[in-house]
């Protein structure tokens, strides 16, 4: 063992310390962590997050406040106590009744409701009974109407070689017709079946009466009922919205075009060119709504209001962020808080569960609501509705040579016609399907009232029939623009799409998806599902999509989303014994690029949808099977077709005759417009100040942004 060195060695090798024994620096050394025990709570506690600090300092400064009042209002008391009893004892009910006719607010009537649609806005304040409805559509100065832009009217006809009209019933096409033909014939078996009376030569009957029909030319000043037209200002303004755009004639000096930024329940990414735009439309619209429906002129104003905002139960979480930004900046509201389309259709109803199949102008929405929840894997988001009913019901008319054969739904008032006939006419009882006789009035400005008379035979029954038999549906350029705009949400960790998918919503998708090439993805295996799925249309996720999701649920770690791929492409039967390490991990990364696929349409047979959604949602449970399936709530502009419920309740038992008596599809309770269900339970929610701590306020939103999301939503965002 060496000995130790002496200072004078240590010196004459130059090794002497010469340092004095002090530190390097003064500022404080922390010592490095023991990786083997270390522990942090660091945002692991709720009172270390800025949104629930905020909420438990506004419940304690709440109560220090009513405990406050309350000691004032006891020792004010005792001074005149005397007094003050004898008053309340001699007209002790005239006072409570004054106390209760001043009140110092009413609930609710400082919270605006808004609740967007892809053709109507729905808007009023939390007090309010009903909303108000406007148009969501803007006119804006242009060169040319959207009638005089498109050289094709709509619906499209089909023409000769020589450029000559095709015939009427050729004008569409030998595909559509074969349908609309099929579709013709089989409701003759079912009312024959169903012991119905009806002519042998009804169609000819409509056809020949048609045929012979000419307008009756009624002068303006004898026309009772006609349209006021809007008048452009000197100068004309913009832009002009709601029910006046609608009634700008469509030949006004100078023109204007509409815009509808909502289509299909998404962003319409089609008509404009710009993000800017479209969400400057979306504003525009939003506060002319507000000053002129709701009388709040002064933005000055806006600082004391509160707004829930209603959103789709699928939805693009590029537009909330937006949707968000736009209230709390531009509008400068108090506090912001959304709730979801089917949610607030159960507050509405007083539903605590239910299934709620929502029909909308161009989209239908299927969810299962329990206990004030949305179950998230039975979201259904189809893209069609009452629009696609009002194309298919002139087409079908024009196919029986309907007298206005010049009909073109570009033009305002066709389309208003249009709209006025497949309310008034469609039905789904079939008791009501028999040649009749029907007339409407054809109002242009600047022109002379046309009357027209016609007959009608199973049209009124077939359009709307097109909700279970959507290729009679228009569905060709409905995915258009779609992400030419607005690029999708993703995770900001790792870069994948983090929109809300469902598995009900994925086994649709899977069901409806086209073949893709055999060097189109990377994941080769489980994508040979849609392929598969596409060959054999008659399987079934259309017919029996409930037996699918048992068997599924008959293993117990089976995937959580219940994705129907897997059971094509990775499972354990269809992959081999020999590789279940393969297949597990490839089942994910198929039902990922299964749902964020923009080149499938979800338009799907409305029976088949809510049978999918229930069964997702019930995950074989078989007593929440039978409490929604005896529970489907029917809401929406489009469920209003005549016999809709009892139409649907059959075709639902007879693809589920196992559950043929629970079955039962109902409407809003109290008489209440299924169109303004999702309305009314957004309000009462408004109204739940106490209970609701969803609220976003400004301090929050200026130090977190879209981050709170996470934080003060009722769902998983």
């Amino acid at each position: 063992m060496v000995g130790k060195k002496s200072g004078k060695a240590l010196r004459d090798e130059g090794l002497e310390r010469t340092d004095n024994n002090m530190d390097l620096s003064s500022w404080p050394q922390i010592p490095a962590i023991n990786q083997k025990n270390y522990y942090t709570d660091y945002l692991k506690r709720d009172d270390q997050n800025l949104a629930f600090r905020l909420q438990n300092e506004e419940a304690r400064t709440k109560m220090t406040k009513t405990a406050k009042d309350r000691d004032r209002a006891l020792a004010m008391a005792k001074p005149e106590a005397t007094e003050a009893e004898a008053e309340v004892e001699a007209d002790g009910d005239a006072n409570m009744e004054d106390a209760d006719e001043t009140p110092a607010e009413t609930v609710g009537s400082k919270v605006i409701v808004i609740h967007i649609g892809s053709q109507n806005l729905r808007i009023g304040l939390s007090s309010d009974a009903l909303p108000k409805t406007v148009p969501m559509v803007i006119a804006r100065k242009s060169k040319t109407s959207e009638s005089e832009d498109h050289d094709e009217p709509r619906p499209k006809r089909m023409k000769r070689e020589d450029g000559t009209e095709e015939e009427p019933e050729n004008q569409f096409g030998p595909e559509w017709s074969a349908d609309f033909n099929r579709m013709s014939s089989e409701l003759k078996v079912r009312m024959r079946q169903n012991k119905r009376r009806m002519l042998p030569n009804s169609k000819d009957m409509v056809v020949n009466y048609n045929r012979r029909q000419r307008p009756e030319i009624i002068s303006e000043h004898n026309d009772p009922s006609r349209v006021e037209w809007t008048e452009l200002s000197n100068p004309p303004p913009e832009y002009i919205v709601g029910q006046d755009a609608l009634r700008i004639p469509d030949s006004s000096k100078p023109r204007y075009k509409l815009y509808w930024p909502i289509r299909n329940g998404w962003c319409n990414e089609t008509d404009y060119q710009s993000k800017t735009m479209l969400y400057l439309d979306i504003s525009l619209i939003l506060e002319d709504a507000i000053k002129n429906q709701l009388g709040l002129t002064s933005k000055k104003d806006w600082l004391q209001y509160s707004c829930v905002f209603v959103i789709p139960d699928l939805y693009d979480k590029t537009y909330i962020t937006q949707v968000l930004e736009m209230l709390m900046r531009e509008f400068s509201f108090a506090r912001v808080c959304f709730i979801q389309e089917s949610l607030a259709a159960t507050f509405g109803a007083g539903f605590t569960s239910a299934c709620v199949v929502d029909i909308g102008a161009q989209k239908t929405s299927i969810c299962c609501v329990e206990e004030g929840m949305c179950v998230e894997n039975s979201r259904v988001n189809l893209k069609m509705g009452g629009q696609d009913v009002t194309q298919a019901f002139v087409k079908m008319m024009l196919h029986d040579h309907f007298p206005y054969s010049d009909i073109n739904l570009w033009r305002r008032y066709d389309f208003l016609l249009a709209e006025e006939l497949k309310k008034n006419l469609c039905t789904m009882t079939e008791a009501n399907v028999s040649p009749q006789v029907f007339d409407f009035h054809l109002r242009v400005s600047g022109e002379d009232t046309q009357k027209h008379t016609f007959r009608a035979f199973d049209e009124v029954h077939l359009a709307p029939m097109g909700f279970f038999e959507p290729t009679i549906f228009d569905n060709d350029h409905k995915l258009d623009g779609r992400r030419r705009l607005i690029e999708r949400s993703v995770d900001i960790y790792d870069g994948q799409a983090n929109d809300p998918t469902s598995s009900a919503q994925s086994e649709i998708m899977t069901a409806l998806a086209p073949a893709l090439p055999p060097n189109g993805t990377a994941n080769a295996e489980p994508q040979a599902a849609p392929s598969d799925v596409q060959a054999t249309p008659s399987r079934p996720a259309t017919s029996n999509p409930l037996g699918r999701v048992q068997e599924q649920e008959a293993t117990p770690h089976s995937s959580v989303a219940g994705s129907p791929a897997p059971e094509v492409a990775a499972t354990p039967q269809a992959a081999g014994a020999n590789t279940p390490a393969v297949a597990a991990p490839t089942t994910q990364p198929a039902r990922q690029a299964m749902e964020h696929r923009d080149d499938i349409l979800p338009v799907y047979a409305l029976d088949n949808a809510i049978l999918t959604s229930i069964a997702h949602a019930a995950r074989s449970d078989e007593k929440k099977m039978r409490d929604f399936i005896g529970g489907i709530m029917l809401v929406g502009g489009g469920s209003l077709t005549s016999g809709l419920n009892l139409f649907l309740e059959e075709r639902l038992q007879l693809l589920r005759p196992g559950f043929a008596k629970e079955i039962m599809i109902g409407v809003p309770p109290r008489d209440l417009d299924p169109q303004v269900v999702v309305w009314k339970g957004a309000s009462i929610f408004g109204k739940l100040s106490g209970t609701n701590d969803s609220w976003i306020g400004k301090l929050e939103y200026d130090r977190l942004g879209q981050r709170l999301m996470a934080y003060k939503c009722m769902w998983a965002y």
